[in-house]
């Protein structure tokens, strides 16, 4: 006789949540596969992945954008934000999740640095929709083709190289955004719009 208080044991669902994503990031790999190889988009990418490292091209943006605006005061506040995405990203997030790379040291076609961290969710993408957001909130929407373009490069470069698997770089817009957000009203109320 069955205890009928006790929950009944569900198999795994085949058709649930992570295979839908396991099948997504499949798809994408198989669809990045047929622009692999080209050689001028290898470079590009390959340089993106590279600029997107420690969010170099965004401190770089960052600064340039502040000295010619007349605002150091953003120079700071868009590298403390960005430092302190990083931490919750990769010292936070990452540590809980611990999804394992699509290759350990990315794709042998491509020469780019070891990540130390695990997957999920991607800090390139993360950092690239964070500073977006910032900058379009202080230029106006008339940058936003600039900053999302520079952004979407950084972010797509990822699973291109084959370092991320490509609902990392969902994850990591979706963190990186939502962060930025929060950060342009913080801005706002110090006194940094």
């Amino acid at each position: 006789m069955s205890d009928s208080t006790a929950p009944p044991e569900s198999p795994p669902d085949p058709d649930g949540f992570l295979a839908a994503v396991d099948r997504f990031d499949r798809a994408a790999d198989v669809w990045f596969e047929r622009v692999r190889d080209d050689p001028i988009l290898d470079r590009v990418m390959t340089f993106a992945t590279h600029a997107g490292e420690f969010s170099a091209v965004w401190h770089v943006t960052g600064a340039t954008r502040g000295l010619l605006r007349g605002r150091p005061d953003q120079i700071v506040a868009l590298a403390i934000g960005l430092g302190l995405e990083s931490l919750i990203v990769n010292q936070g997030l990452k540590r809980l999740v611990g999804r394992r790379r699509p290759t350990d040291e990315g794709d042998e076609r491509f020469e780019i640095r070891k990540p130390l961290t695990s997957s999920f969710p991607s800090g390139h993408a993360s950092s690239a929709a964070f500073a977006a957001t910032v900058l379009v909130g202080w230029d106006g929407k008339r940058w936003a083709p600039l900053y999302g373009s520079m952004a979407a490069l950084v972010a797509l470069s990822r699973p291109y190289v084959r370092i991320h698997h490509a609902s990392d770089i969902v994850g990591g817009v979706v963190v990186g955004a939502s962060m930025g957000w929060i950060a342009r009203r913080l801005f706002a109320r110090l006194g940094l719009d």
